[in-house]
Order: C-alpha cells, then structure tokens, then sequence
C-alpha cells in the first residue's frame, strides 16, 4: 500500500511534468516555505529561500517559461507522516541531466516545506 504522502509526491511530479503551476500550487500550504540552490543563484537576494505561494508562483512560473523541456523523472520516493524525500532526475534539452533529491515536509495533506539539494 502506497503512503498518502507519497501520493502528494507523485502528484508533484505530475503537475511539474505538466508544467500546470495551480495544480503544483494546489499541493502546497499558503506559507510554505521552499529553498532551492538555483534560487540562490538566480535571485541571490533571497539567499535560496522563499515563502508563500504567491513567491512560489513567480519563481516557477519563470523556470517553466525558461525552461519549456523540463522534465522531472522521479528514482525514488520514501515516506513517513512528515516527509517525502524524493530522488530524481532533473532533464531539460541541450543541458546534461542533473541528479536531484528533494524533501517535502507535509502537514494536513498540504507540503509546509520543501528542500531542494543537488550539486
């Protein structure tokens, strides 16, 4: 039996995949918070982080708009009642595929925070 939380993981990567933000916001509580390197080197100012959905909006909104061939296919996904961590590969055209892996921190059935690391 599949864990509900890694249900909110394959949701995830669907909503990506499809580069539909509203369903990939939809996982998320109003005031997450989620921290990427990319983040922190596109916009240092935020030093990787940002909170809210309105904030997670605009940044993925400008990765999807920049990045039309990103595609995330997910190696592994292991859940508890707090957390997914996920591993996967991240595949945009003309650019080397990039190993990723992910925590979601998830509460009430909504992500409160996610971690992006990769190298």
């Amino acid at each position: 039996m599949t864990h509900p939380n890694e249900e909110i993981a394959k949701k995830w990567f669907a909503a990506f995949n499809e580069h539909n933000l509203e369903y990939l916001l939809a996982l998320y509580d109003d005031d997450a918070v989620h921290y990427s390197p990319k983040l922190k080197i596109r916009h240092p100012e935020t030093n990787g982080l940002v909170k809210g959905k309105d904030a997670l909006r605009t940044w993925w909104r400008d990765a999807f708009d920049r990045l039309p061939t990103l595609h995330y296919r997910y190696t592994t996904l292991t859940a508890n009642e707090e957390r997914v961590f996920m591993e996967y590969v991240r595949s945009v055209e003309s650019e080397p595929d990039m190993l990723v892996a992910e925590v979601l921190e998830v509460t009430g059935g909504r992500i409160v925070a996610s971690r992006v690391y990769h190298g």
